[in-house]
């Protein structure tokens, strides 16, 4: 059988889907072969509202503008929200992580293979099928293509779609009734899960046992003799279809405040979509609490160290990621605000409270109190997948 030598993983910028083809490369134990590219937008002035539509269109018009207008000014290209470093838009992220280019990624693979054997390639959002597609159509005999959260259309281009449950709800009776009937035929999908599509009930991540026993190294001086039982607050940002703004902060702090006397500890985290206003009211109203403590953005994230040493959680209902992570701890996991979830976003906090994953955030629950369930291990699950499709294929992983 011939063995995968090289990943290459196509990025977006963002973190949630980078993720993702990290965890799942993670869970096949190919991290020391990866290789990761982006695919890059046009930055600054009119482009940010240009943003839905497909990449190449998107730099086509970009193009045309140059012609007429001239080259912009370098723009500030963000990645993993810190500024990099000043660079016309359309050339590279930074030093090291190149542009994603299909026909060399192509190119490379095919000329590799004889020496050194196939390639895989992991992708993972919209803006990256412009490149992992391609990649498929111009080297199929070298490449194993792998993309992450649901093309939309055409999922015969790749070799493998992962993608959660939650993106079939359209086809459900439950969404079908809240699509109008005109625009049936534009929402997608339209069909059935195809055999080469794998489902799961969250996203995946790079949390696995051995990433919180790294953590739980690195943060044991900080984290291991805080006050137990110790509750990790993750506050996201309001999206498209789960929205909220002070309401939430207020309602949060104050159901906060009513569980502090069954605590130990308590830190609170703000992801880069949290709104000032947001974050401001839990400043004011947390902030200087004895039990508190609210990280302010800066020095390292303590992230992973408090998925190592959490006794429980709870987390704004708009994060899919950060719940994703949380419910492979086994720890409790509590919710706030996914009354205010709609369309698919419901059937995904449905589905995680059917399975006793999580629960309400009430504001009356003891933290000392501790519930479990099985943890959920979809990353490992669909490396599982990913290693069978690539052994009907004749390959396999290097041992």
């Amino acid at each position: 059988m011939r063995t995968i030598s090289r990943v290459f993983i196509i990025g977006n910028g963002v973190a949630g889907a980078e993720n993702q083809c990290f965890g799942l490369v993670r869970a096949l134990s190919l991290s020391h072969i990866q290789t990761l590219q982006r695919v890059i937008r046009p930055k600054g002035g009119i482009n940010k509202q240009l943003q839905w539509l497909p990449v190449s269109l998107h730099k086509s018009l970009e193009n045309v503008r140059k012609l007429i207008y001239g080259d912009p000014l370098p723009t500030q290209i963000a990645v993993r929200g810190q500024k990099l470093m000043a660079l016309p838009a359309e050339r590279q992220v930074s030093s090291d992580i190149l542009e994603a280019n299909a026909k060399h990624i192509a190119t490379l693979s095919s000329e590799a293979f004889a020496k050194d054997g196939p390639s895989l390639v992991v992708a993972s959002g919209r803006d990256t099928i412009s490149i992992s597609s391609p990649i498929k159509q111009l080297a199929p005999e070298y490449v194993f293509t792998v993309q992450i959260q649901h093309p939309r259309s055409r999922l015969n281009r790749f070799d493998l779609v992962i993608t959660p449950r939650h993106d079939y709800y359209p086809l459900t009776p439950e969404g079908q009734k809240q699509i109008p009937w005109l625009l049936r035929r534009w929402i997608t999908p339209r069909r059935s899960p195809e055999r080469h599509v794998i489902l799961t009930v969250r996203a995946l991540h790079q949390a696995d046992s051995d990433a919180l026993k790294d953590a739980a190294y690195t943060w044991h001086d900080e984290l291991a003799y805080l006050p137990r039982p110790l509750l990790v607050v993750n506050v996201g940002g309001p999206t498209g279809h789960c929205r909220y703004g002070t309401d939430l902060a207020v309602e949060l702090t104050a159901l906060l405040l009513n569980v502090v006397p069954t605590c130990g500890s308590i830190r609170v985290s703000f992801s880069r979509r949290t709104p000032s206003k947001v974050s401001d009211i839990i400043w004011k109203e947390l902030g200087s609490h004895p039990k508190v403590h609210i990280w302010s953005g800066e020095g390292p994230n303590p992230h992973m160290g408090h998925l190592a040493f959490v006794d429980a959680f709870v987390i704004t209902a708009d994060s899919v990621s950060m719940l994703s992570e949380a419910c492979s701890t086994g720890k409790p996991v509590y919710v706030i605000g996914a009354e205010r979830c709609t369309w698919k976003f419901r059937d995904f906090h449905r589905s995680l409270k059917n399975r006793g994953v999580v629960r309400p955030f009430t504001g009356k629950e003891d933290i000392s109190e501790s519930w479990s369930y099985s943890a959920l291990n979809d990353t490992e699950e669909a490396a599982a997948h990913v290693i069978n499709a690539l052994a009907e294929r004749g390959w396999k992983l290097s041992s």
